[in-house]
């Protein structure tokens, strides 16, 4: 029997994991600089940790969840995404005695079971950040400006962003009431799924991607029509936020987003590049969600990013990341007679933080220097019984042929020298 990953996941090999980690090194490099501070929470909850953040009537709830019973008896699910869990541990942790806004990012793994599709697995990853005690509308800019200026940073051009405003506790049962009535006289219309969030939550009617749904609901009333003047004003003020920065926006009315605790602002982020799954992040405000986990009433603001998808609209838009390899030096053996030796000076210069290795696999000295070409090395150093004999190393860069003699006395300190210069 042959085994395989499970369906929906896969295996991230070295070439694709070190461009991920270049793209979560720039990452972190950015919102630290905006203030963000790393938190970690668990793969799994508590499973009404997500039935009462996400909500009940979502599709994710209802159809995606992996949950699963512990030998205890208690209902557990693995997290199928960031916000709810940081919003427990703010609660559970007592970060509202901290100074506010409390300002969080996190990177790691999601799961959702649905079906696989080119950048969506069922395990996949994602990275996101919570700005939690503020309902300043320059906290929603900051968010929005953040996520474009991430996806600037490592490339990516081709970038369209859209906004909305989702209304509150104020204006939004009002609207509800009018897209209600209006998707009832168009029941017929609309796919049986959607006839179902009609009464269970009829914003989520905008989510669908029935051919017919999407005709019925491009003539829905707009939220966006119907909010108040406090949601409208801060709304404003988020757009002249952005377009002070030089931000271009399109707003879209539909734009709702796929979870129950979005109030006020909302936004996405997608590239034309990726055809129809094309959005590559997105987020919202939140301003109910601390009070709906049992804390005081709290504002909330973040956004959250998928790697994949991410990693999509770099390869689309021809953008090359580096992936910063330590292959720096490669010793080739000429004998094992002086393999003690070579493990001594691949010792030595790792201690100098120079990316250095050896053969292992017993290789002739001609295909131990195919073998250091093939995976990348800058410089060979040749290793013999003569050179050991008379304290002098020949170094050949890899890149140019051209070639060298270097005392092995100075040699750890002759790559360090070079390392320092890059």
């Amino acid at each position: 029997m042959q085994f395989r990953a499970p369906k929906g996941t896969t295996d991230i090999l070295s070439d694709i994991a070190t461009k991920w980690q270049y793209l979560e090194r720039k990452a972190t490099e950015l919102f630290k600089a905006y203030g963000y501070k790393p938190i970690i929470t668990p793969i799994f909850e508590n499973t009404e940790v997500f039935q009462r953040g996400i909500g009940s009537s979502t599709d994710i709830v209802q159809k995606e969840m992996y949950t699963f019973e512990d030998k205890g008896g208690r209902s557990l699910t693995l997290r199928p995404e960031g916000t709810a869990p940081v919003i427990r541990a703010y609660i559970e942790r007592n970060m509202n005695q901290l100074p506010q806004p409390v300002k969080l990012y996190y990177m790691g793994p999601m799961f959702r079971y649905e079906r696989p599709q080119a950048g969506r697995y069922r395990q996949f990853w994602q990275m996101g950040v919570e700005a939690i005690g503020s309902d300043d509308p320059a906290i929603d800019a900051e968010s929005i400006l953040l996520l474009m200026n991430y996806f600037k940073a490592v490339g990516l051009k081709e970038l369209i962003l859209y906004i909305n405003s989702m209304g509150c506790e104020s204006d939004r049962p009002k609207y509800i009431q009018v897209l209600r009535e209006y998707a009832g006289e168009n029941r017929k219309r609309l796919c049986r799924d959607c006839q179902k969030r009609i009464e269970l939550n009829p914003l989520r009617l905008f989510d669908c991607k029935d051919e017919s749904c999407l005709v019925v609901m491009g003539d829905a009333p707009k939220l966006i029509d119907y909010l108040d003047e406090g949601c409208r004003r801060h709304f404003g003020t988020v757009k002249h936020y952005l377009e002070m920065q030089g931000m271009t926006y399109i707003i879209k009315p539909e734009l709702v987003r796929g979870l129950d605790y979005y109030t006020k602002t909302t936004f996405e982020i997608v590239s034309p590049l990726l055809g129809a799954q094309n959005a590559i992040g997105g987020g919202g405000r939140y301003d109910r969600l601390v009070e709906e986990f049992g804390g005081p009433p709290t504002p909330g603001m973040g956004f959250a990013l998928g790697t994949e998808r991410l990693a999509i609209a770099i390869e689309e838009e021809g953008v090359s990341i580096p992936t910063e390899d330590k292959n720096d030096v490669f010793i080739a053996v000429a004998d094992d007679v002086v393999k003690p030796a070579a493990i001594n000076l691949l010792y030595a210069l790792r201690s100098r933080s120079v990316g250095t290795d050896v053969d292992y696999m017993g290789r002739s000295l001609k295909a131990q220097l195919r073998a250091a070409s093939r995976r990348g090395f800058r410089y060979t150093v040749f290793l013999g019984s003569q050179e050991l004999e008379i304290g002098i190393v020949a170094i050949r860069d890899m890149e140019s042929g051209e070639q060298q003699e270097v005392k092995l006395s100075e040699l750890v300190q002759y790559f360090s020298g070079i390392m320092e210069r890059v």
